[in-house]
């Protein structure tokens, strides 16, 4: 784990008009295309490999974005299938289309080769409708031109044998036979493409569509699907805001400012409102000149919006888009949006909804794909010393009392491996310190004390409040044994405090430290020096508001991050600071410890995670993916993955051991601000701006719950140690306990809803919530649970 290895992404094959393909870096997630049932993102072997599928759009008279279509065309003998991919290839791609037939004929392919010839016809009126030139030009062009126009006049016909393309662009296009299972009676043509730079990116809306057509297309678009049935109508209105947006950027990038301004008033209204910031900052770009430098055009434009539509449906749009000819859309739909085709029923709009709302539209299904070791790692034998009154033991750490060791059931309890856990292996931990055994030990005492909550035995809450930090608190944490708490402010320190009775002291000066005796048994107490005790000490160091702070499980060091683009590990021992992680460019939104120690992970504006090893002055793995800010992070409870949520309103699962996004969770309608996983390792809870908290089961990746009754963010989020019990603050200054057995239990998670993600969520919020707790003005920033269960929260008295 000490280096950072490759991270695994997609290779993406630009072709140079002459000469050999070259590989560039890829842009995440840039697939689009029909596909069927899933398969979208397929290679050519139909076999789910990493090639992006994508369809280039017609009539894209500016430059064209380069790329190497690869074809997948059917064995002999197969049944042709007459609505295909090739209307989502380029039409304008001619010599491709050729080189394709010429070699279906050299295969003796016929059928397919057929196939091919009436989807030829299709493109050719698409291309003569559409009034974009074409991007072939030359000697070469107006052989393709006329060869075409003969394939398309002798497709009923038998097929007259077509003279050899050339050029090296031809001969490159067509790249392999499909053998995989999916071939089959399919035609389907990927395109690879580079990940665009910003001028690039741009260039693409250069468009030659009539500016004054677009509110005409767009309003055809919208009375077609207000009039058709309402099964699929809830799904087909998914395309309106991708559209609008894509429309609207289109005629600004062109210069017709006042066919945009008619266009975005006339219909921003339509859109959802869970996409109102969306629209409020894109109603700010009335330039060209205004998206250069704007983030939120390009992730529109890099980033393929993603819609998940049953396969009826989109046979109804493209029927009616085919039937209008209207180019402009269906270009959009190509080049911009990514459909995951499943095969059923259609969704509800209930469960559209509770889906929808991320920058970048729903998930693909394939993201959730992979498996998830999510079990918990075993745990390691330890002795306990049966000790019935030694109560001050459990206070001082270091020195339990001297008794001859006896095994306890607790300890010696020989767990079974978890089925679905990680080998434990899998990736390097540190090994266990007698210090640590020592605090496990204290653990499973204080575990045989613990109240065991539920509906009718709800914890105690005690809550910290900090007075007159002047809105200054920005991070909060506490130990794992509750004896410290630590707050990070908008002044720049981290200030932390003793809340049980024992003070907080520095070791002893060097000197000091030669004189003492080293074997004596209470050594550990020695090195302390007395004159330095006090019940709050102040870290200074960074130089911007701390936003992030977190313990480590030893409790010897405090991690903090800041606005300054640091993370900083304080050793609790001297309270000075060891090191500065320098790799993030902007401010760190929030830090965290793995539960083993040693590695922890920080997440910020710069829209990337970062995993580190405390020996590490370089991350050993960067997380990327997001659309915007990283604004939390946390370990699963094996460590071996690492969950972040994002102001682009996702949540996505990270795997530490290749850094690998293993699941992507959509549905919140604002930016995510706290997660927690449950203590069995099952279940995610997530927290954001619009007051909602989210179940999901890690192993399907699939939404199993909603908990509403929070009228503003959710700052945190804690299950009880059992699990029994989800608590959740907020800045509407309540605490919330929900009863998390009961939401969890009778789940239906069989193998349709995983392959459709048809979900149907309860709504039982107010049958699981267990109790509401209000603070006089005070919105709570962190909860905690006490190994005995008892519920500590924090916040900063914030005068009305």
């Amino acid at each position: 784990m000490a280096a950072l290895a490759e991270e695994q992404t997609e290779v993406a094959v630009k072709l140079e008009p002459e000469g050999p393909p070259t590989l560039l870096p890829p842009q995440a997630g840039d697939g689009t295309g029909e596909g069927g049932g899933g398969t979208t993102n397929n290679g050519p072997n139909g076999g789910g490999g990493n090639v992006a599928a994508s369809s280039s759009a017609g009539g894209d008279g500016g430059t064209p974005k380069p790329s190497v279509a690869v074809s997948a065309v059917a064995p002999a003998g197969a049944a042709p299938v007459p609505a295909a991919a090739p209307e989502a290839g380029a039409p304008h791609d001619r010599q491709t289309l050729l080189a394709v037939l010429q070699f279906l004929r050299q295969n003796n392919l016929r059928e397919a080769e057929e196939a091919l010839r009436r989807e030829a016809r299709l493109l050719e009126e698409a291309v003569a409708g559409s009034g974009a030139p074409g991007e072939a030009d030359g000697a070469g062009a107006e052989t393709a031109s006329a060869l075409l126009s003969r394939v398309t006049a002798s497709a009923p016909g038998p097929a007259a044998p077509d003279p050899p393309v050339s050029g090296a662009s031809g001969s490159a296009a067509v790249s392999g036979l499909a053998t995989g299972p999916a071939a089959p009676g399919k035609v389907g043509s990927v395109a690879v493409e580079d990940q665009p730079d910003v001028s690039a990116v741009l260039s693409a809306y250069n468009q030659q569509g009539d500016p004054t057509m677009y509110e005409e297309y767009y309003s055809g678009l919208k009375h077609f699907i207000e009039c058709s049935l309402d099964c699929h109508r809830a799904e087909l209105s998914q395309l309106f805001y991708p559209l609008f947006v894509h429309m609207y950027l289109e005629l600004v990038y062109n210069q017709h400012e006042n066919e945009a301004k008619s266009f975005f008033e006339k219909f921003h209204g339509d859109q959802e409102c869970y996409y109102q910031d969306d629209l409020r900052v894109l109603s700010s770009l009335t330039k060209k000149e205004h998206m250069k430098g704007n983030e939120t055009m390009l992730d529109f434009r890099t980033s393929k919006f993603v819609l998940r539509i049953s396969r009826d449906s989109y046979q109804l749009l493209k029927r009616h888009l085919q039937e209008k000819q209207n180019n402009q859309i269906w270009n959009i739909v190509q080049e911009h949006l990514y459909i995951d085709i499943f095969d059923g029923m259609p969704r509800s709009k209930q469960q559209i909804d509770a889906m929808v709302g991320s920058l970048a539209g729903e998930a693909k299904r394939e993201a959730n794909k992979s498996k998830v070791f999510f079990g918990l790692l075993k745990e390691p034998e330890i002795e306990v010393p049966l000790d019935d009154e030694d109560e001050e033991g459990e206070n001082e750490e270091g020195k339990p009392k001297k008794k001859k060791p006896k095994k306890d059931s607790i300890g010696s309890k020989s767990k079974k491996q978890d089925p679905n856990a990680p080998p434990q292996n899998r990736i390097p931990l540190p090994e266990l310190k007698d210090s640590d055994k020592l605090d496990k030990i204290m653990n499973m005492k204080e575990t045989t004390k613990r109240v065991r909550l539920g509906p009718d035995c709800l914890p105690s809450i005690c809550f910290y409040t900090f007075l007159n930090a002047y809105q200054g608190l920005t991070a909060v944490d506490v130990t794992d044994d509750s004896s410290l708490i630590a707050g990070g402010f908008a002044d720049s320190t981290v200030r932390v405090w003793s809340v049980t009775p024992k003070k907080l002291r520095s070791v002893k000066q060097a000197a000091d430290l030669s004189l003492i005796d080293k074997e004596s048994d209470d050594v550990l107490e020695r090195i302390m020096d007395e004159k330095t005790a006090s019940e709050l000490k102040i870290l200074y160091g960074h130089s911007g508001p701390v936003y992030g702070a977190s313990f480590s499980p030893d409790r010897n060091y405090l991690l903090s991050s800041s606005e300054d683009g640091t993370v900083r590990l304080w050793s609790l021992q001297t309270f000075t600071c060891l090191v500065g992680y320098k790799g993030h460019n902007y401010p760190v939104w929030d830090t965290q410890f793995s539960p083993y120690g040693y590695y922890f992970v920080s997440g910020g504006h710069d829209r990337v995670a970062r995993l580190w090893a405390t020996d590490h002055y370089q991350p050993l793995r960067i997380f990327a993916g997001h659309l915007a800010d990283v604004n939390c992070t946390r370990f699963h409870p094996n460590s071996n993955y690492v969950a972040t949520g994002s102001a682009d309103r996702t949540v996505r699962l990270w795997d530490v051991l290749n850094g690998n996004c293993v699941r992507i969770f959509t549905g919140h309608k604002g930016p995510i601000h706290s997660l927690t996983f449950s203590p069995n390792g099952r279940f995610l809870a997530t927290g954001a701006t619009d007051g909602r908290v989210l179940l999901w089961d890690i192993g399907h990746g699939l939404m199993v719950g909603e908990l509403k009754g929070h009228s503003d963010t959710v700052c945190s989020l804690r299950f009880s140690r059992d699990g029994e019990i989800l608590a959740s603050g907020s800045m509407d200054n309540t605490v919330r306990l929900w009863d998390a057995i009961k939401a969890f239990e009778d789940l239906e998670t069989d193998d349709f809803t995983t392959a459709t993600g048809h979900i149907n969520l309860p709504e039982n919020s107010q049958e699981l919530l267990l109790g509401t707790y209000m603070t006089k003005s005070t919105p709570v920033v962190h909860l905690h649970f006490t190994r005995r269960n008892l519920v500590l929260a924090a916040g900063a008295y914030s005068p009305q």
